[in-house]
């Protein structure tokens, strides 16, 4: 396209076609994210360079991102807890309200900073529900063995249930919304889960899913619905737990 500058383009990928939705010549809200990370301001320099100038003339350097020796994790502000009844499954529309960074050498600790940053802590102890499709139970089975060896107790939908038990991973079954009571619902609302790792089918509403993000949004309880979430969400319960929950705190020009 021929763009001086900075351009901002949106992709979506589907049977391995490559579709472009859109494309900007504009700095996009990552820009000013990347550039707190690297100390580099990249919008003025892009301006400088649509003005006339050359990039070695403002002697721009490249930088090593695998060798910072800090993590920076951009997350969004999901305000899904100021409207009630709305699910949080996420998809194309934005319906985020603002992002927040998390900056640590350790990458689970930078993680539970920028979740932190959003208002959702990580619990350190407790039970973790497990319920995902059939794509994921590979994937969930080797998060389930960290999660037991952090010391949670497992409770799971009998699908995930009997799939985790025949891998040799402790767990408890509980019944499904539609299975009868008590369920995983009445668990929820007595207080007696501490974390939800949820891969839904679909965002159809009325669905055990959909009751459980809402009712997890308005209890504060997190609810993750990725096994890359899930996994980022271990690994930082994990660094913290190393170290006994001390977060430390810097101004980011120390790092």
């Amino acid at each position: 396209l021929k763009v001086v500058g900075l351009i901002n383009i949106q992709y979506a990928v589907k049977n391995s076609a490559v579709y472009v939705l859109e494309a900007n010549p504009r700095a996009s809200r990552t820009v000013p994210f990347v550039s707190k990370s690297i100390k580099i301001p990249l919008a003025k320099i892009a301006a400088r360079v649509m003005a006339g100038e050359k990039l070695k003339s403002i002697d721009f350097k490249r930088v090593d991102s695998n060798n910072l020796g800090y993590f920076s994790i951009k997350e969004a502000v999901l305000p899904f807890n100021r409207f009630p009844g709305t699910d949080t499954l996420l998809g194309p529309e934005m319906k985020s309200t603002g992002e927040v960074m998390g900056i640590d050498k350790n990458f689970g600790v930078a993680f539970a900073k920028s979740q932190l940053a959003v208002n959702q802590k990580f619990p350190s102890s407790g039970t973790v529900f497990i319920s995902v499709i059939d794509r994921d139970k590979n994937s969930i089975a080797i998060l389930a063995r960290k999660i037991s060896e952090l010391k949670f107790k497992i409770i799971a939908t009998k699908g995930t249930g009997e799939y985790l038990e025949s891998l040799g991973i402790k767990c408890d079954k509980v019944l499904k919304i539609r299975e009868g009571r008590p369920n995983v619902l009445d668990m929820l609302k007595n207080g007696e889960i501490s974390l939800i790792i949820n891969t839904p089918e679909g965002s159809e509403a009325r669905s055990d899913g959909y009751y459980l993000r809402t009712a997890a949004s308005q209890l504060n309880i997190p609810c993750i619905t990725t096994i890359s979430g899930a996994s980022a969400a271990i690994q930082g319960i994990y660094e913290l737990k190393l170290n006994s929950n001390n977060i430390n705190v810097k101004a980011i020009q120390e790092y």
